[in-house]
């Protein structure tokens, strides 16, 4: 059975130098929404990114949580290990997938219908009087704000 992409909502962002491109929606059999989708611009080409949080652990001395990458405890400022991130295929893991597709023709699908509704966008925005479809969820959002999210 065929994923049904019955929508594709996106909004791009400001800066252009950064391989952030877009946030996007998608909207399942007109039933179900999967949010902060993103489009990434890599060495091969653009890519769709699922949902992901940041993984956080607890401070050894007062129990309060912080991403991987910290230094100190964001509560009392203990030193924390360095090395409490662990590795997967070679490099640190520090997100993790909210939601995802659990196979490759899933995520080609996905990626085929974000990939070409964001390439619409981008079209759209070169004209003249272009005003951004409103994407509610993201508006007030930038790619600083959301990657500074727990």
């Amino acid at each position: 059975m065929a994923v049904n992409i019955t929508e594709v909502r996106v909004k791009l962002t400001e800066a252009k130098k950064n391989r952030l491109q877009a946030f996007c929606s998608i909207t399942i059999d007109n039933d179900f929404v999967v949010r902060d989708l993103k489009v990434i611009e890599g060495h091969k080409g653009a890519f769709v990114a699922m949902p992901s949080r940041k993984l956080t652990d607890r401070c050894p001395g007062c129990g309060g949580k912080n991403h991987l990458m910290a230094q100190f405890c964001n509560d009392c400022g203990t030193k924390l290990d360095e090395k409490r991130a662990s590795k997967g295929a070679g490099r640190l893991k520090l997100h993790a997938d909210t939601a995802h597709p659990i196979n490759s023709k899933c995520r080609e699908e996905i990626q085929e219908k974000v990939l070409a509704a964001y390439r619409e966008e981008v079209e759209k925005s070169k004209q003249p009087g272009y005003k951004p479809p409103k994407y509610e969820d993201m508006e007030d959002l930038d790619a600083e704000d959301f990657s500074s999210e727990d």
